[in-house]
């Protein structure tokens, strides 16, 4: 298996075409799970054939009930009810495969698999046929799979890795056609052999996918402002395009690219003053995305800085950085996204084990318009910028280790004065490695970066002061801020040894990010200047036994110290999570820090000691299979001396009534109530006083989604979200002795009469002493964020890889009444806000050539 075929199957999921009767069925699976190397309830059958251009796969999968086969509908990549994957290690590099699913509904999957199966990236959607039959001894599949689709060698006899995966839904079971244990350290290396492939000729791909998109804007009107007269309308288009320029690689390219049926992010807000992750969701940057992925600390221990990156494409069509200079009077209009007028990817993986990517966008030059009295000017807001990523690997020692590294570049065109801010240009860089042994039971890994920047003194200024790094930490003795300065530089890296096979596994490293070093032009960097070692170990028993399907246990630990040597933090973990033989799970956690210090809190300030903190934190989840399905998490801090405490509540509930409608609810609430919350930083006659207070934050958030699948091509799909968070500050006081052993010694409170409250100016006017004399104010902290987002989306794919959208995107987002009660702010600022719409449609033809 497999042989070349005679005739073309026709592919309408009835494997009764004459053509398959060349090659004898494969078959013989085993179970995985629960019950490792036994046989599966089920039996599954398989052949494989090509011709010059496809290969085609036929699947049986035995079911002595076929009346009761799970067919639940979603759209593309749902992976619902039962199921089959096969997938080709066609590199037959040991560590990426291409993963084609079909379940019994018809639906398709289709996914790039990379770390050695550890990582499944479902973005990748390439063209291709499938159809699924129900008969008297289940349910069978025919695949028709274009070779152009795929990437392989040039050898006339080929060798490719091999696995197909079953999901006996009813019993949630899994069986695999070549068995491999659930303690190994992968599923590709561990894949079976495909023979047969005699003569394969290479193909090129080459599709063209314009577009065309019309959208009206709605919203409330505002009397006087020119730009906001109650709607707007508008007509773009754009190109993506594929080429092949290899069968290994390929360059992927967008013209005026447009992302209006993306899902808007979720709303969020953090008080600690540090940047939010959002993941990617644009198609273009999605796409072969873990060609470009450059984690600075990739690890099992979690919360260490893991969204660290050296290329975050988010950077690329961002908001515009500056805002305009706007009089009293004039009336300002700014988009609220780059333009990126181009895009080319160039990526791939050759035969021979390299891994290219290469990046170049252009955003363009984005401008606000003012308007002041009927005379109108614009204003620069952002320049034009140039972004480059250049990726490379190399595997070797049987695909057992690689060496790799990256480059990136920004580059801004000419910076008018209220742009100079930003940086001319930024470079980074780094060299990645990893190297196993042991038929891959060993592991090392790491890797080393690097970055520089360059603009004017009041670029680099601003950014030695950053919260990231704040060389003007009043006790740092290895930071200054220079004011002269025009280039910055710093480093980066991780070091890591772990095991990975077995039932008892174990990682442990080190990490660190020095003062100078800024990757926030193009990657994402949380902050910097801290070295922290981690360890992280793990035993798990996979075999069932008393009530238990599986169980797992974890401890963790971190260590942190900045680059003046002092140490700051210690944290111990452990948590542990157990799936029962009715299906549901239960896990639990507890985390002790007994070591806190901070030299951000302050910004800018002297580095403060936290209280001490423990925090726990535990969730059940109930039987997926099931129609209706629900689960929560709980999770609780305190810190030593009641100086803060964190309770959140989470919940999800998903409903799918019939086999084509699926609805799900997650609310969450959480109690923020913190001591020592930073204010502000004021400048007296007598000193600085670092402000803080005591919050107490309520935060409540429900996301809804209502998805109903017509059939596998034509769905519609509801998401939206209200989210509110409101803070009210009391029990102002001042740091005075920020490493103070006791709490209470750590700052000054207020008396009663030292702090009043003038509601005219929404300030608090201090009288330290209350002699009658005010010191100095502050605005009033308090806050209340409201916001609801929307997005209803019906997609039709009218024919393999062309697409109809219809979409109607609704958003609110205004400050409330930080007085009001959550449920009262709901009312008044959702439920009874006009709402902004978005009404947009968009077409696309795929061209294949």
């Amino acid at each position: 298996m497999p042989l070349k075929a005679i005739s073309a199957p026709a592919i309408d999921g009835n494997i009764d075409d004459d053509g398959w009767e060349i090659v004898e069925w494969g078959g013989d699976f085993t179970q995985r799970d629960p019950v490792e190397n036994a046989p599966p309830t089920e039996q599954t059958q398989f052949k494989i054939i090509y011709d010059e251009k496809n290969l085609y796969v036929a699947i049986r999968c035995f079911d002595a009930e076929p009346d009761g086969i799970v067919k639940r509908l979603s759209r593309r990549d749902g992976f619902e009810g039962d199921r089959i994957t096969i997938m080709f290690d066609s590199n037959v590099d040991l560590q990426t495969a291409f993963a084609f699913t079909i379940t019994a509904a018809g639906v398709k999957g289709d996914e790039v698999v990379t770390q050695n199966g550890n990582n499944w990236d479902p973005s990748w959607n390439p063209i291709w046929y499938v159809k699924t039959a129900t008969d008297e001894r289940g349910w069978t599949a025919e695949m028709r799979i274009p070779l152009s689709q795929l990437r392989f060698g040039k050898n006339r006899e080929q060798v490719w890795g091999l696995q197909l995966s079953r999901m006996y839904f009813r019993n949630n079971e899994r069986s695999e056609w070549q068995f491999f244990p659930r303690n190994a350290p992968g599923w590709i290396s561990e894949a079976g052999k495909l023979y047969g492939l005699i003569g394969l000729q290479q193909q090129k791909q080459l599709e063209i996918q314009p577009y065309v998109v019309t959208s009206l804007e709605t919203y409330e009107e505002e009397q006087g402002n020119p730009f906001m007269d109650g709607s707007d309308t508008e007509l773009n288009g754009g190109i993506d395009g594929k080429v092949g320029i290899t069968n290994d690689l390929t360059l992927d390219f967008t013209v005026n690219p447009d992302f209006g049926q993306v899902e808007a992010d979720p709303s969020a807000i953090a008080l600690d003053g540090f940047q939010i992750f959002f993941e990617e969701q644009r198609p273009f940057f999605v796409e072969n995305k873990n060609i470009f992925d450059y984690r600075i600390s990739n690890t099992i221990a979690g919360n260490t800085e893991g969204t660290d990156n050296i290329f975050y494409s988010r950077r690329i069509g961002r908001s515009p950085q500056a805002s305009p200079n706007v009089h009293e009077g004039e009336y300002a209009e700014q988009p609220e996204k780059t333009t990126i007028l181009g895009a080319a990817k160039f990526s791939g993986k050759t035969r021979n084990g390299w891994s290219i990517g290469v990046l170049e966008s252009v955003t363009s030059k984005e401008y606000a318009r003012i308007s002041n009295d009927g005379e109108r000017r614009e204003e620069l807001i952002e320049p034009l910028t140039n972004y480059f990523v250049g990726r490379l690997q190399k595997d070797f020692n049987k695909r057992n280790s690689y060496i790799g590294g990256i480059f990136t570049a920004t580059n801004r065109g000419d910076l008018s004065e209220n742009l100079d801010f930003l940086h001319r240009s930024a470079y980074s860089g780094g060299l990645d490695f990893k190297h196993q042994w042991k038929d891959r039971t060993w592991y090392t890994a790491g890797n080393l970066i690097m970055s520089a920047v360059s603009g004017s003194a009041k670029a680099i200024k601003r950014t030695q002061g950053n919260i990231a790094r704040l060389y003007q930490r009043v006790d740092a003795t290895y930071t200054e801020v220079d004011t002269t300065r025009t280039t910055l530089a710093g480093h980066g890296g991780n070091l890591q040894l772990g095991k990975a096979r077995g039932n008892l596994n174990f990682e442990g490293g080190v990490t660190w990010r020095s003062p100078g070093l800024e990757l926030n032009d193009v990657g994402f960097l949380r902050k910097s200047d801290y070295i922290t070692h981690y360890a992280w170990g793990g035993y798990r028993i996979t075999k069932p036994f008393s009530i238990f399907r599986m169980v797992r246990f974890n401890y963790n630990h971190w260590s942190s110290w900045d680059f003046g040597g002092a140490h700051n933090e210690l944290k111990f973990n452990t948590n542990s999570h157990a799936q029962f033989k009715n299906n549901w799970y239960l896990g639990t956690g507890l985390t002790v820090q007994p070591r806190r210090y901070s030299n951000t809190a302050l910004r800018g300030g002297p580095k403060l000691k936290l209280p001490d903190g423990v925090s726990y934190w535990v969730y059940v989840d109930s039987d997926a299979r099931k129609k209706l399905r629900y689960g929560f998490e709980f999770s609780f801090a305190t810190g030593q001396e009641k100086a803060y405490d964190v309770d959140e509540y989470s919940a999800y509930l998903i409903y799918q009534p019939v086999n084509a409608l699926k609805i799900s609810l997650e609310p969450s609430y959480e109690i923020n109530r913190d001591k020592l919350q930073f204010v502000e930083n004021i400048q007296t006659t007598d000193g600085i006083r670092y402000l803080n207070a005591e919050i107490a934050q309520r935060t409540l958030s429900a996301s809804l989604r209502v998805n109903y699948t017509i059939n596998p091509n034509l769905t519609i799909q509801y998401w939206g979200q209200p989210f509110i968070s409101r803070g009210r500050y009391s029990g102002f006081k001042h740091i005075v002795n920020p490493r103070g052993g006791n709490f209470e010694d750590r700052f000054y409170a207020y008396a009663p009469g030292e702090v009043s409250y003038d509601e005219a100016d929404n300030t608090y006017v201090v009288d330290e002493g209350a002699n009658g004399a005010a010191d100095y104010s502050f605005k009033n902290p308090d806050f209340s964020v409201v916001q609801f987002r929307s997005n209803l989306v019906l997609r039709w794919e009218y024919i393999p890889g062309s697409e109809l959208y219809l979409v109607w995107s609704q958003g609110i987002a205004q400050p409330g009444n930080p007085r009001d009660k959550l449920f009262t702010a709901l009312d008044r600022n959702i439920l009874g806000a006009q709402p902004r719409n978005i009404f947009l449609i968009k077409a696309t033809y795929r061209f294949v050539l």
